[in-house]
Protein backbone atom coordinates (compact mmCIF):
# COMPACT_ATOMS: atom_id res chain seq x y z
CA UNK A 1 0.00 0.00 0.00
CA UNK A 2 2.82 2.41 0.86
CA UNK A 3 4.42 1.83 -2.55
CA UNK A 4 1.15 2.75 -4.29
CA UNK A 5 0.75 5.90 -2.18
CA UNK A 6 4.34 7.04 -2.84
CA UNK A 7 3.99 6.28 -6.56
CA UNK A 8 0.77 8.31 -6.74
CA UNK A 9 2.35 11.21 -4.87
CA UNK A 10 5.53 11.18 -6.98
CA UNK A 11 3.84 11.02 -10.37
CA UNK A 12 1.25 13.64 -9.41
CA UNK A 13 3.79 16.13 -8.05
CA UNK A 14 5.91 15.74 -11.19
CA UNK A 15 2.88 16.58 -13.35
CA UNK A 16 1.53 19.44 -11.25
CA UNK A 17 4.77 21.39 -10.67
CA UNK A 18 5.03 22.38 -14.35
CA UNK A 19 3.93 25.98 -14.78
CA UNK A 20 0.44 26.21 -16.13
CA UNK A 21 -2.71 28.27 -15.97
CA UNK A 22 -3.81 26.95 -12.59
CA UNK A 23 -0.39 27.42 -10.98
CA UNK A 24 -0.03 30.94 -12.39
CA UNK A 25 -3.44 31.86 -10.99
CA UNK A 26 -2.62 30.48 -7.51
CA UNK A 27 0.74 32.28 -7.59
CA UNK A 28 -0.90 35.60 -8.45
CA UNK A 29 -3.53 35.19 -5.73
CA UNK A 30 -0.82 34.30 -3.22
CA UNK A 31 1.22 37.34 -4.15
CA UNK A 32 -1.83 39.55 -3.80
CA UNK A 33 -2.71 37.79 -0.51
CA UNK A 34 -6.26 37.58 -1.77
CA UNK A 35 -8.55 34.63 -0.95
CA UNK A 36 -5.51 32.32 -0.84
CA UNK A 37 -6.98 29.60 1.38
CA UNK A 38 -10.24 29.24 -0.60
CA UNK A 39 -8.27 29.17 -3.87
CA UNK A 40 -5.85 26.52 -2.57
CA UNK A 41 -8.76 24.44 -1.24
CA UNK A 42 -10.66 24.76 -4.52
CA UNK A 43 -7.65 23.69 -6.60
CA UNK A 44 -6.76 20.78 -4.33
CA UNK A 45 -10.38 19.58 -4.05
CA UNK A 46 -10.86 19.85 -7.82
CA UNK A 47 -7.70 17.86 -8.50
CA UNK A 48 -8.74 15.24 -5.95
CA UNK A 49 -12.16 14.94 -7.60
CA UNK A 50 -10.65 14.54 -11.07
CA UNK A 51 -7.99 12.10 -9.85
CA UNK A 52 -10.61 9.92 -8.17
CA UNK A 53 -12.72 10.06 -11.33
CA UNK A 54 -9.70 8.78 -13.24
CA UNK A 55 -9.07 6.03 -10.68
CA UNK A 56 -12.74 5.03 -11.03
CA UNK A 57 -12.23 4.62 -14.79
CA UNK A 58 -13.97 7.72 -16.14
CA UNK A 59 -11.05 8.33 -18.51
CA UNK A 60 -12.28 5.65 -20.90
CA UNK A 61 -15.62 7.47 -21.21
CA UNK A 62 -13.94 10.81 -21.97
CA UNK A 63 -11.61 9.41 -24.63
CA UNK A 64 -14.62 7.83 -26.30
CA UNK A 65 -16.19 11.26 -26.89
CA UNK A 66 -13.94 13.32 -29.17
CA UNK A 67 -16.62 16.01 -29.54
CA UNK A 68 -16.52 16.66 -25.80
CA UNK A 69 -12.73 16.94 -25.81
CA UNK A 70 -12.89 19.31 -28.79
CA UNK A 71 -15.41 21.56 -27.02
CA UNK A 72 -13.25 21.62 -23.88
CA UNK A 73 -10.17 22.38 -25.98
CA UNK A 74 -11.74 25.35 -27.81
CA UNK A 75 -13.45 26.71 -24.70
CA UNK A 76 -10.25 26.40 -22.69
CA UNK A 77 -8.18 28.11 -25.39
CA UNK A 78 -10.66 31.01 -25.62
CA UNK A 79 -10.62 31.47 -21.85
CA UNK A 80 -6.81 31.37 -21.68
CA UNK A 81 -6.48 33.88 -24.52
CA UNK A 82 -8.86 36.29 -22.76
CA UNK A 83 -6.90 35.98 -19.52
CA UNK A 84 -3.63 36.45 -21.45
CA UNK A 85 -5.03 39.64 -22.97
CA UNK A 86 -5.99 40.98 -19.52
CA UNK A 87 -2.55 40.16 -18.10
CA UNK A 88 -0.85 41.77 -21.12
CA UNK A 89 -2.99 44.88 -20.67
CA UNK A 90 -1.94 45.12 -17.02
CA UNK A 91 1.72 44.65 -18.02
CA UNK A 92 1.58 47.36 -20.71
CA UNK A 93 -0.34 49.92 -18.71
CA UNK A 94 1.83 52.89 -17.73
CA UNK A 95 1.87 53.57 -14.02
CA UNK A 96 0.16 50.27 -13.25
CA UNK A 97 -1.01 50.05 -9.70
CA UNK A 98 0.43 47.51 -7.34
CA UNK A 99 -2.00 44.64 -6.79
CA UNK A 100 -2.30 45.66 -3.14
CA UNK A 101 -3.60 49.06 -4.30
CA UNK A 102 -6.31 47.53 -6.47
CA UNK A 103 -9.68 46.75 -4.96
CA UNK A 104 -9.81 43.03 -4.12
CA UNK A 105 -11.95 40.77 -6.25
CA UNK A 106 -14.93 39.22 -4.53
CA UNK A 107 -14.58 35.68 -3.24
CA UNK A 108 -17.24 34.49 -5.68
CA UNK A 109 -15.49 36.02 -8.71
CA UNK A 110 -12.14 34.61 -7.57
CA UNK A 111 -13.50 31.09 -7.10
CA UNK A 112 -15.28 31.28 -10.46
CA UNK A 113 -11.99 32.19 -12.15
CA UNK A 114 -10.24 29.42 -10.22
CA UNK A 115 -12.84 26.88 -11.40
CA UNK A 116 -12.44 28.10 -14.97
CA UNK A 117 -8.66 27.68 -14.85
CA UNK A 118 -9.22 24.16 -13.57
CA UNK A 119 -12.16 22.81 -15.55
CA UNK A 120 -11.67 24.64 -18.86
CA UNK A 121 -8.10 23.38 -19.20
CA UNK A 122 -7.91 20.09 -21.14
CA UNK A 123 -4.41 19.47 -19.76
CA UNK A 124 -5.94 19.04 -16.31
CA UNK A 125 -8.09 16.18 -17.64
CA UNK A 126 -5.16 14.64 -19.49
CA UNK A 127 -2.99 14.68 -16.36
CA UNK A 128 -5.56 13.67 -13.75
CA UNK A 129 -8.38 11.68 -15.32
CA UNK A 130 -6.47 10.03 -18.15
CA UNK A 131 -2.80 9.72 -17.17
CA UNK A 132 -3.05 9.27 -13.39
CA UNK A 133 -6.23 7.23 -13.85
CA UNK A 134 -4.58 4.81 -16.26
CA UNK A 135 -1.45 4.43 -14.09
CA UNK A 136 -3.66 3.82 -11.04
CA UNK A 137 -5.30 0.87 -12.81
CA UNK A 138 -1.92 -0.89 -12.84
CA UNK A 139 -1.48 -0.68 -9.06
CA UNK A 140 -2.93 -3.30 -6.73
CA UNK A 141 -4.12 -0.52 -4.42
CA UNK A 142 -5.43 1.96 -6.96
CA UNK A 143 -7.43 4.02 -4.46
CA UNK A 144 -4.34 4.39 -2.27
CA UNK A 145 -2.46 5.50 -5.39
CA UNK A 146 -5.22 8.07 -5.99
CA UNK A 147 -5.02 9.27 -2.38
CA UNK A 148 -1.25 9.76 -2.73
CA UNK A 149 -1.79 11.70 -5.98
CA UNK A 150 -4.45 13.89 -4.33
CA UNK A 151 -2.13 14.54 -1.35
CA UNK A 152 0.53 15.80 -3.77
CA UNK A 153 -1.97 18.36 -5.04
CA UNK A 154 -2.75 19.56 -1.51
CA UNK A 155 0.96 19.86 -0.67
CA UNK A 156 1.83 21.69 -3.90
CA UNK A 157 -0.99 24.23 -3.89
CA UNK A 158 -0.48 24.95 -0.18
CA UNK A 159 3.24 25.50 -0.73
CA UNK A 160 2.57 27.69 -3.78
CA UNK A 161 -0.02 29.84 -2.00
CA UNK A 162 2.03 30.31 1.17
CA UNK A 163 5.35 30.56 -0.68
CA UNK A 164 3.97 33.27 -2.95
CA UNK A 165 3.10 35.39 0.08
CA UNK A 166 6.74 35.24 1.13
CA UNK A 167 7.76 36.60 -2.28
CA UNK A 168 5.52 39.65 -1.91
CA UNK A 169 8.30 41.91 -0.49
CA UNK A 170 10.41 41.16 -3.58
CA UNK A 171 7.53 42.29 -5.77
CA UNK A 172 6.80 45.51 -3.92
CA UNK A 173 7.43 47.66 -7.00
CA UNK A 174 4.99 48.18 -9.86
CA UNK A 175 7.61 47.24 -12.46
CA UNK A 176 8.01 43.79 -10.89
CA UNK A 177 4.28 43.19 -11.20
CA UNK A 178 4.32 44.34 -14.80
CA UNK A 179 7.05 41.77 -15.54
CA UNK A 180 5.08 39.06 -13.72
CA UNK A 181 1.94 39.93 -15.68
CA UNK A 182 3.94 39.83 -18.92
CA UNK A 183 5.20 36.34 -18.04
CA UNK A 184 1.69 35.20 -17.12
CA UNK A 185 0.33 36.60 -20.40
CA UNK A 186 3.00 34.72 -22.36
CA UNK A 187 2.34 31.46 -20.50
CA UNK A 188 -1.43 31.72 -20.98
CA UNK A 189 -1.10 32.58 -24.66
CA UNK A 190 1.36 29.73 -25.17
CA UNK A 191 -0.97 27.25 -23.48
CA UNK A 192 -3.89 28.48 -25.59
CA UNK A 193 -1.92 28.06 -28.82
CA UNK A 194 -0.78 24.58 -27.71
CA UNK A 195 -4.41 23.63 -27.09
CA UNK A 196 -5.53 24.91 -30.48
CA UNK A 197 -2.71 23.10 -32.29
CA UNK A 198 -3.68 20.02 -30.32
Amino acid sequence: MLISAVAGFSISIALIVAIGAQNAFVLRQGLRREHVVPVVLTCAASDALLIMAGVAGVGSLVTGRPGLMMAIRWGGAAFLLCYAALAARRALRQGALLPTERPPATLGATLLACAAFTYLNPHVYLDTVLLLGSVAQQHPHRWVFGAGAALASVVWFSALGVGAQRLAPLLARAVAWRVLDAVIAAVMAGLAVALLLG
